[in-house]
């Protein structure tokens, strides 16, 4: 008799078959109010467990006695309690690497949109304002040459650096905790305090996960170091930026420009502040959203769930170090 695992994203149907060559799959298109009963149900028989996004917490957990496994089709997993998952010897496992150029694409289509005021402009000549010549008052800013700071150089920040670099000749900062060799060898990337990064750099690029670390790391201090021709991209986590410092900086001119898709609470409110701006480009949290990106992420979830539920490891469990030490 196979093992049964949940399933509670849909995926196509090759992916499927491949889970079905081991697995008993119970699937559900997500957890929701109206099917949490039953998605309850099917873990109590479950051995891994399989899907995009949470929350996955402790009551959920508390279902699933038999739950060796879980693998999320997705880089971020702060709505997942990692913690509960430590201390029950359970891995979890991530999928960064199959979105890592798609998501470093979408950072620098909003440098590039921020700072040339795209969107802004894009819409002004829909509406018939265009009379032949762009006014100065319509003029944005150069990329090339600018500095570029990086908040967080993780696979994705490595992926920015590369096209800021080689694409348009910038100079590289970063902040991170540890020193990132092949950024510096390959890029010339110059690692450096967060100050020392904010006030150097024409674009501030945080591409951070979301932690009691990094809650906010953005805030009204932070922008008043910046250049006031400074422009902020934010494609990680929203709640690392404080969306209202943000919003103040924005229209009193304390920084130039943002470029977001990502927002502390999402979906955005209507009324938001941002979506009254014209200095800000602002997306629906698209950054991996290409169908061919979408699908190695889940292929890549389906391969990490079938190497740990076979007693396997591979450098995608983001519990490792804790799981050592239980």
């Amino acid at each position: 008799m196979k093992p049964s695992i949940v399933l509670y994203k849909k995926i196509s149907a090759d992916l499927l078959k491949r889970l079905e060559q081991h697995y008993s799959v119970v699937q559900f298109n997500g957890i929701t109010a109206e099917n949490r009963t039953q998605v309850y149900e099917a873990l109590e028989q479950a051995e891994g467990l399989i899907g995009s996004g949470g929350p996955i917490n402790k009551e959920l957990i508390d279902h699933a006695p038999r739950l060796r496994a879980v693998s999320t089709a997705s880089a971020g997993f702060d709505s997942f309690d990692v913690a509960e998952l430590s201390r029950r010897g359970i891995p979890l496992l991530n999928a960064p690497a199959a979105l890592t150029d798609t998501v470093a694409d979408l950072v620098f289509s909003l440098v590039l949109a921020a700072s040339r005021r795209v969107v802004e402009l894009s819409n002004r000549t829909k509406a018939g304002e265009w009379d032949g010549n762009a006014p100065a008052d319509w003029f944005g800013l150069d990329v090339h040459h600018k500095t570029l700071g990086i908040v967080g150089m993780g696979r994705i920040g490595l992926a920015v650096a590369q096209r800021a670099n080689l694409g348009f000749d910038m100079p590289i900062l970063y902040n991170a905790r540890s020193q990132h060799a092949e950024a510096e060898e390959r890029f010339g990337a110059r690692k450096c305090s967060l100050d020392t990064l904010l006030a150097e750099s024409d674009f501030v690029v945080v591409i951070l996960p979301l932690s009691d670390q990094t809650f906010h790391i953005i805030g009204k201090e932070q922008f008043a170091k910046m250049k006031s021709t400074g422009i902020l991209i934010s494609a990680g986590r929203g709640p690392v930026i404080d969306e209202q410092a943000l919003i103040e900086a924005l229209k009193d001119g304390t920084i130039y420009a943002a470029g977001l898709d990502v927002y502390e609470k999402e979906p955005m409110a209507k009324d938001s502040g941002l979506l009254k701006l014209d200095n800000v480009v602002t997306l629906p949290h698209i950054g991996s959203a290409t169908a061919q990106t979408r699908y190695d992420m889940d292929a890549l979830a389906v391969e990490n769930l079938i190497t740990a539920l076979s007693g396997e490891t591979n450098e995608f469990v983001v519990n490792a170090k804790d799981l050592k030490k239980s």
